[in-house]
């Protein structure tokens, strides 16, 4: 993982702001719901929400991230303010993920939340 971004301390889920704890219920949800292995919310700079799943087709493969960012994206979104992943099993060695570099081309700088599968702590992205 030598490109992997580098996480911050994780924090309790009940320590985020109250926008920042919903995408990460949001995404936690869109994960129980599927049964995959990881569920992901976007927030919008409109405030709208949207989650999605791992997609794991024979035809097509996205992270939960990246078909997160492409929902919020086919919806018009005019720009991410946020962004969570749940059900990540090693943050040890920082977080990769593709879809990291779609939420940059939406919104540099936009804020992206990681969380095991249990969403008991949850890291930040460093920036």
């Amino acid at each position: 993982m030598a490109d992997a971004a580098a996480l911050t301390e994780p924090v309790a889920p009940d320590a985020l702001d109250a926008e920042d704890a919903k995408i990460v219920t949001l995404a936690r949800s869109a994960r129980a719901r599927t049964g995959a292995a990881h569920g992901a919310a976007v927030r919008d700079s409109d405030g709208r929400t949207y989650a999605a799943c791992t997609v794991g087709l024979p035809s097509l493969s996205l992270t939960a991230l990246q078909a997160a960012v492409a929902a919020a994206v086919a919806a018009g979104a005019p720009g991410l303010e946020a962004a969570a992943v749940v059900g990540v099993d090693d943050l040890d060695g920082g977080f990769d993920d593709p879809g990291l570099a779609a939420v940059a081309e939406v919104t540099a700088g936009a804020t992206v939340l990681v969380a095991g599968p249990d969403a008991a702590s949850v890291h930040r992205v460093a920036s």
